[in-house]
């Protein structure tokens, strides 16, 4: 979710040796920690991944897809989604097959649930050792076997400094009538819930019905002072100055930092949510073996260094925040001191019933806009 396309890159179809002799680029990794086979080349795999989220081989940054097909021979037909809600909504239909996503924790832990995607060989993902281990075993894939780790996030609350009066340390300055328009929310329920839910003391991941009508009675209030609903739209909404306050990704704050620098960034003091985004193969993935090679090959150091310097996400994977000539390398926006961050807690699949209830609350609260 991060830099906009700004270079068009020239396919390569000089042949692998003299892909790997061209150390300066951007299409081709110099060293690979694993083997990649080419029997699969000529295949076509499909991902579906975030907006913006993957290196695209913009301002000299590695391409990503480009040099997987480079060194595998497969074609990646790559296409995205703005959130969890609406990959969901595409990948349920049938409509269409992708073989690699890469959904938030709380979306795997309802597709593993509703048998949606595939366990994965963990014998093919040998770049998996260079994971953290504090990112395995979670929650939503216990056993670590239908997902493979690809960023971590936080919420926080951006502000534009010149607009703004003093330091905000508190999700209920989106409430304070002085930015009456000025001031933007999530396009999705379960992140705008989270924000409602940590202000008034409720737990995110309840099943008390009336918790859920507290926190879409808060929502209601701020539908009324709201300018509106983003997601990827804040980049231009907050690098313009075209609004005061937004709740979203630390990530994609030190991106938009980089065009306004009157933005800054706090982790509000109520708590906040922290998420991962993992590597899936659905169901009815085509190319199996192919997606396996696609997860394996962004676990590669010099692959995930390019994700974490151009998406600007933190790293799951060791060789990235190890790395002292890691761009982000000690970032407390991305990495904070867990002694002084606020409460984190993570988003997790709610009961059926639950979340049609408060999908429909969340139409109710759209009423007022």
């Amino acid at each position: 979710m991060k830099k906009l396309l700004s270079a068009v890159l020239a396919v390569l179809t000089a042949a692998v040796p003299l892909l790997f002799a061209s150390c300066g680029s951007n299409t081709a990794i110099e060293s690979p920690r694993a083997e990649y086979t080419r029997e699969y080349a000529g295949t076509t795999l499909n991902v579906f991944n975030w907006g913006e989220y993957i290196s695209d081989g913009s301002e000299g940054s590695l391409n990503v897809n480009k040099a997987f097909e480079a060194l595998t021979g497969i074609h990646v037909n790559y296409s995205t989604y703005d959130s969890n809600e609406s990959m969901y909504a595409k990948l349920s239909s049938g409509a269409v097959s992708y073989d690699v996503v890469i959904p938030s924790d709380y979306m795997i832990e309802r597709m593993i649930r509703e048998d949606m995607i595939l366990p994965l060989d963990m014998s093919k993902l040998t770049n998996y050792d260079l994971i953290d281990d504090q990112y395995k075993g979670l929650f939503y894939d216990p056993e670590n076997q239908y997902s493979v780790p690809y960023n971590v996030g936080l919420v926080g609350l951006i502000y534009n400094t010149t607009m703004v009066e003093g330091t905000p340390d508190s999700w209920s300055i989106m409430w304070d009538e002085t930015y009456k328009d000025n001031v933007l929310i999530f396009d999705n329920p379960r992140d705008a819930f989270g924000i409602a839910q940590f202000l008034i003391g409720v737990d995110i991941n309840s099943t008390d019905k009336a918790d859920w009508d507290a926190a879409a009675e808060k929502l209601k209030e701020l539908s009324k002072i709201w300018q509106g609903r983003v997601m990827d739209q804040v980049f231009a909404k907050m690098e313009g100055a075209n609004a005061a306050i937004a709740p979203y990704y630390a990530g994609d704050f030190l991106v938009m930092k980089e065009n306004n620098p009157d933005l800054a960034f706090v982790y509000p003091k109520e708590g906040t949510n922290i998420f991962v985004d993992a590597c899936c193969i659905p169901k009815n993935a085509s190319s199996y073996e192919a997606a396996l090679l696609y997860i394996n090959f962004l676990m590669e150091p010099e692959v995930a260094l390019a994700n974490a310097e151009y998406i600007c996400y933190a790293s799951p994977n060791t060789s990235v925040s190890g790395n002292p000539d890691y761009e982000y390398y000690g970032e407390e926006i991305l990495y904070p001191d867990p002694e002084t961050l606020p409460p984190t807690e993570y988003f997790h699949d709610i009961d059926p019933e639950i979340r049609s209830y408060y999908e429909k609350l969340w139409d109710s609260v759209l009423i007022g806009e």
